[in-house]
């Protein structure tokens, strides 16, 4: 089983980092944590990571620009082979460079039930407004301070004599909770063959006059009309042995296909039955798919197949 592989940013004690963690250790989990970092080299947490045998960065950025501090965590990060970023505690606003090149692969943990309570104080601000929950969010992190998709909550509720302090506590332990659950659901979610499905039927279905229709039991988009449409693109899901779900598509013939899949072996494969006429597997249960790419290879077999009167039309637009 592939597991994703995290950078777990850090500025103090790391008790989130600590759930992340030890929830990895768990077979089932579809993550590993391949680096625990922070800016500050004497953050309590990384005292945990080492005793875990967990690899471990730190640099203070003080007397650091920001960019020039987040790009010597980046570097540290791609060096370390990981395929997302979790903020836990990381007390640092990252500049815009660093979020975009990370863009949909740095999740975040908010006290808060976001969109409510951006930024600091937000048990206290909670208390003030007379809320009946506190809790804790997890979203993707944007140029924008706690603005990015929320992709869980869990709700605390808040009890007569509650403080700021009394408040944050349990909010923590709810925190522990949430946090290793959403990040397993979403960095799991590009090994599920039902996910990776909807998303290449998506991309497929947004070119030019083209339908879904099963092909041998399998799904399948064509291009055309109903009774002479073209397949262009094939899901196929680990079948005759392959380990591979992916999308099959077109090539411009065999040599093309040999090349790919010698030079490559990780992104394509040959498939099985479609192989020997020139389509190639692009193998998509792998960490850090380029989904542009996978877009540009089905536009690709979508030309090599629609009526000559739709590629025109298709030519003239992108003309313009």
């Amino acid at each position: 089983m592939y597991k994703a592989r995290i950078a777990i940013l850090i500025s103090g004690s790391g008790t989130n980092m600590a759930a992340l963690l030890y929830a990895s250790k768990h077979g089932d989990c579809p993550y590993e944590v391949a680096l625990v970092a922070s800016n500050n080299p004497d953050a309590g947490g990384l005292k945990i990571a080492q005793a875990e045998g967990i690899a471990t960065f730190a640099h203070s950025h003080k007397g650091m620009e920001r960019a020039d501090h987040d790009a010597v965590m980046d570097t540290a990060i791609r060096d370390a082979g990981a395929d997302y970023i979790v903020l836990a505690g990381y007390m640092r606003i990252l500049s815009d460079g660093f979020v975009h090149g990370w863009e949909g692969r740095m999740l975040n943990i908010h006290p808060s039930l976001l969109p409510k309570y951006k930024g600091l104080d937000t048990h206290k601000r909670a208390l003030e407004a007379g809320d009946i929950h506190g809790g804790a969010s997890v979203h993707l992190v944007t140029p924008e301070l706690d603005d990015g998709p929320v992709l869980g909550q869990v709700e605390v509720t808040i009890v007569d004599g509650d403080t700021p302090e009394t408040l944050a506590e349990r909010v923590k332990y709810a925190e522990h909770q949430l946090y290793p659950r959403v990040v397993s659901e979403y960095v799991g979610r590009e090994f599920d063959a039902d996910w990776l499905e909807t998303k290449v039927s998506e991309l497929a279905l947004a070119l030019p006059q083209t339908h879904a229709r099963p092909s041998h039991g399998s799904p399948g988009w064509r291009v055309g009309t109903e009774k002479t449409g073209k397949y262009f693109a094939h899901f196929s899901t680990q079948h005759h042995g392959s380990d591979a779900i992916g999308v099959l598509v077109k090539t411009g013939g065999m040599d093309e296909l040999e090349t790919l899949c010698e030079e490559q072996p990780e992104i394509y494969w040959k498939p099985a039955f479609y192989g020997a006429s020139g389509w190639i597997g692009l193998r998509l249960n792998r960490s850090g798919v380029d989904w542009e790419h996978v877009t540009e290879w089905l536009e690709r077999s979508w030309r090599g197949v629609a009526p000559k009167k739709l590629t025109k039309l298709m030519d003239v637009a992108e003309g313009f």
